[in-house]
């Protein structure tokens, strides 16, 4: 993988946050491969997904990879909760744990923002994209700075949190929760919470098809135990009130809106040329509610990737039949 030209954590100060007071001392990690042309307008931005960190887009970055570092700038940016940018885990002492206030996509979108326009002094984005959380993070993007944003590519992500993903995430959180113990002591873990909270994650990443088939073995397992066990372990690592903040920023994802009229509006609102993959089979972000809100877009559309591997399918590095189809659908979005 290509190594950034340059990765920290930029301080921010007092964070205002959309729904009263401030982050306090905020920083948000950030990574930077390439430079910045004489306009500062090849800037690629890419808002990190849920339980992923900047250097998830690793995989997709560098000189002839989809991201294409020899005609952009690509900075990876890392959401409010996820463990490197401010989180319930390294947030200022008084705000640490369950004292760490509600965060909107709106706020980590306005911090990325400040970032690229005030430090990198990007003049606009040619493209924002993401998968999962990250492409939430684009729509909003799209809505909060038109005229920074040339053109958005979402992929395996809706602008709103629809109804089939609330009701995945509150089985998580109800996983997650059930275990009490461990989370008094920051130095410990709910174990068997994060177990729970790693197996009901795992269970609707892929599609129903995808086990019948047994296409764990393509994914490098030896049974499906083996693959729940995977993701079990890799939850472990993870503080859960990180996971926790994470998750009800992505619960609360509607644009900042209220209302189905105001998100309609919202929607109406990103005019910059848009692609939306969807995964046929993605059970987080159904291709149904990807192709409802492109239709309120005015220069978007929807394309739908043939596959049994549901929402996994978009992971940077996991599916090359996915990530074919995200290279056709970058090289033909750059070219407008």
């Amino acid at each position: 993988m290509t190594q950034p030209d340059s990765e920290g954590a930029y301080p921010l100060g007092a964070w205002p946050l959309a729904g009263g007071g401030t982050l306090d001392d905020a920083e948000l990690g950030y990574a930077v491969w390439g430079v910045l042309n004489p306009a500062r307008d090849n800037l690629i931005v890419l808002p990190s997904y849920y339980s992923g960190t900047h250097a998830s887009y690793a995989p997709l970055i560098g000189a002839d990879k989809l991201f294409d570092t020899r005609r952009f700038c690509v900075v990876a940016l890392d959401l409010f909760g996820n463990g490197v940018s401010t989180s319930p885990s390294n947030a200022a002492p008084a705000q640490r744990g369950a004292g760490f206030p509600a965060i909107r996509l709106g706020d980590a979108v306005a911090a990325q923002h400040y970032f690229v326009t005030r430090v990198l002094r990007a003049q606009q984005a040619a493209l924002v994209a993401g998968w999962s959380m990250g492409g939430m993070q684009a729509y909003q993007w799209g809505a909060d700075y038109p005229d920074f944003v040339q053109r958005l590519m979402p992929w395996c992500a809706t602008a709103a949190c629809c109804e089939p993903n609330q009701a995945f995430l509150a089985g998580a959180r109800a996983a997650l929760t059930a275990d009490q113990e461990g989370w008094g002591d920051p130095d410990q873990r709910p174990e068997q919470g994060l177990r729970a909270f790693g197996r009901v994650y795992c269970g609707w990443a892929y599609s129903g098809e995808f086990f019948r088939r047994e296409a764990w073995r393509e994914a490098g397992y030896s049974s499906r135990k083996a693959l729940f066990t995977a993701w079990e372990d890799e939850h472990l690592a993870w503080d859960p009130r990180d996971l926790l903040a994470q998750l009800d920023t992505w619960a609360q994802a509607r644009l900042d809106s209220t209302t189905d009229v105001a998100l309609k509006d919202r929607l109406a609102g990103i005019r910059m040329p848009t692609v939306a993959l969807a995964a046929a089979t993605d059970a987080y972000f159904p291709p149904e509610a990807v192709r409802a809100e492109v239709e309120c877009m005015p220069d978007a559309r929807c394309e739908v990737v043939d596959t049994i591997w549901g929402h996994s399918a978009g992971g940077p590095g996991r599916h090359s039949g996915f990530h074919a189809a995200l290279e056709r659908a970058v090289g033909r979005l750059l070219a407008v």
